[in-house]
């Protein structure tokens, strides 16, 4: 199987925009952009990440502001897709976009107004609430003109892309592939996973003793996958459906420690070749204890690892490509030339239920430059749907 190299990046989180913005805060560690909401829950504050940078075009009838959202990371990558264009054609580049919550705000802000007026507001269509749109958005603000489609799994959604990508160009259909996923904040997300009392009373504290659920984030990345050696390249993915239960975890981890090791035996590694893992980290008391065991009998105590939810919040089907990007900011030596570690914030109470894991601290870093040939980022979703992703250098 072919090893795509990673041409390009943009992203949008709640801690910034753009690579050198993210980046600074991600190493440096802040929960600046977990802010209280009381918009979304009926009668509840919420801490929720929300992407500080206001998205263009937000007139009636305009895009949603999820595809608004992904604009934002697209910008940041079109100089490089033009290229690509030019170099192949645009029949020749395909997009796979990942999300779950598409443009479901904005039916949620139409039906209040359809139902204080008897009429929908100017502008709407219900095709904003298409979840297969963001793809074509993609793919028509590119104008690129090769296959396009869009990944609904959930929280794993845009983890999943990369492995669709991969297909796409191996099977020779494409030479270029546009990937990455976006999800915005929205009533429904967070009624639901209140009403699973998933979330959290405040801060999220990822493999706590006492953890309580999640912050709902948004957010947004965007990646350029081509056949070429690049700085960072897509080493291995694991996929799985363990289809344990509708909404909990295999609560011995199964199907999380499958995609991971599917994932290292398809990069062709060991678990000591991995200097750091990118935990899915939720908060919730079954998604750490099923994680932490999978994580544990797969790499042992030592590896280090980390939970960036505490900093964004959870971003549902945009947290596999937000994560992919935390990924590509830590192994980049333009953007992590120290080896610094994304740390994991938390109240430092470690669950003695748990099996130990090796949480970063502010400051860490990689052990040496052997070590940064691979790391890895797990996304877990409803329903078993889980993908482990590696991102390295390609030492060939």
């Amino acid at each position: 199987m072919i090893r795509p190299g990673i041409a390009a990046m943009g992203l949008v989180t709640p801690i910034g925009a753009g690579k050198a913005e993210v980046a600074a805060a991600l190493f440096a560690g802040t929960r600046a952009g977990l802010v209280p909401r009381d918009d979304l829950v009926p009668g509840r504050t919420v801490l929720s990440g929300a992407v500080p940078v206001p998205p263009p075009g937000a007139a009636p009838g305009a895009e949603p502001r999820n595809n608004r959202l992904m604009r934002l990371a697209l910008d940041q990558i079109g100089e490089e897709v033009e290229q690509a264009a030019r170099r192949f054609g645009r029949e020749r580049i395909a997009v796979v976009a990942g999300t779950s919550t598409a443009g479901i705000a904005e039916g949620e802000e139409a039906f209040l107004v359809h139902r204080r007026t008897g009429s929908w507001p100017v502008g709407f269509h219900y095709r904003h609430q298409e979840a297969g749109g963001l793809g074509d958005f993609v793919a028509r603000t590119l104008g690129v003109e090769g296959p396009a489609y869009t990944v609904a799994t959930a929280c794993s959604s845009s983890g999943k892309v990369f492995a669709s990508a991969r297909r796409l160009l191996a099977a020779g259909l494409c030479d270029a592939v546009v990937v990455g996923g976006a999800d915005t904040l929205c009533r429904m997300t967070l009624g639901g996973f209140a009403s699973l009392e998933a979330v959290s009373a405040g801060l999220c504290q990822p493999f706590s003793r006492n953890r309580d659920g999640i912050n709902i984030g948004e957010a947004a990345a965007a990646f350029l996958l081509t056949r070429d050696p690049a700085p960072v390249t897509l080493l291995g993915i694991g996929e799985g459906s363990d289809a344990h239960h509708v909404s909990a975890p295999d609560p011995e981890g199964r199907g999380a420690l499958a995609a991971m090791r599917a994932a290292l035996n398809d990069a062709g590694l060991a678990p000591g070749a991995i200097g750091y893992v990118n935990l899915h980290g939720t908060g919730t008391p079954l998604n750490d204890s099923m994680e932490a065991k999978a994580v544990n009998a797969l790499f042992g105590p030592a590896t280090p690892c980390s939970s960036t939810k505490a900093m964004t919040g959870h971003t549902l089907g945009a947290a596999g490509a937000c994560e992919a990007a935390f990924l590509w900011l830590t192994l980049h030596p333009d953007t992590n030339p120290d080896g610094l570690l994304p740390p994991h914030l938390w109240d430092g109470a470690a669950d003695p239920a748990l099996p130990p894991l090796a949480l970063t601290r502010p400051g860490d870093r990689l052990a040496g430059k052997e070590d940064r040939a691979a790391i890895l980022s797990n996304s877990f979703a409803f329903g078993g749907s889980n993908v482990a992703l590696i991102l390295g250098m390609d030492r060939g």
